[in-house]
């Protein structure tokens, strides 16, 4: 399985425009080779680099197993399921590290799973999804981007 962006590149720069600098718009996420096993999957991003631990940016869940793809600004505006994230909005919250706090790495993770749904709460955290996705993931893929604020 397989997660990227035309964005960026794997391990490389995520463009201003998708950061709390630009418009914090959520990136073009295009996947492949998705289990055939896999019932639905699950979108993280978090950032293991932040000060006070991992911060949680994203969760999408309970995304059918076919669907290949999310266009870029798909949080807030194409149906999705979307947990609540560290910064206690909906959806998506973009790199914003601390400046002058060097290099960070956004990892979107790509989760397929053996269930149609998660069993979350009406309003879950992104951690609550991340929780409840461990117990049933077939397979994973992972995608990093780099953010620093000067």
């Amino acid at each position: 399985m397989q997660i990227r962006s035309k964005a960026f590149p794997d391990g490389g720069p995520i463009p201003r425009r998708f950061t709390c600098d630009g418009e914090d718009l959520s990136p073009p996420l295009l996947w492949s080779g998705v289990p055939s096993q896999a019932r639905s999957l699950v979108i993280l991003c978090d950032d293991p680099d932040a000060p006070g631990g991992t911060w949680h940016h994203w969760a999408v869940y309970d995304i059918p197993a076919d669907r290949t793809e999310l266009t870029e600004g798909a949080s807030h505006s194409d149906a999705l399921k979307e947990a609540r994230n560290d910064f206690n909005k909906i959806g998506y919250g973009g790199p914003c590290p601390p400046p002058g706090h060097g290099p960070h790495h956004y990892h979107f993770r790509l989760l397929a799973l053996s269930v149609d749904q998660l069993a979350v709460a009406e309003d879950p955290s992104c951690r609550d999804v991340e929780r409840e996705t461990r117990k049933h993931v077939i397979e994973q893929a992972t995608l990093v981007g780099v953010f620093e604020r000067k």
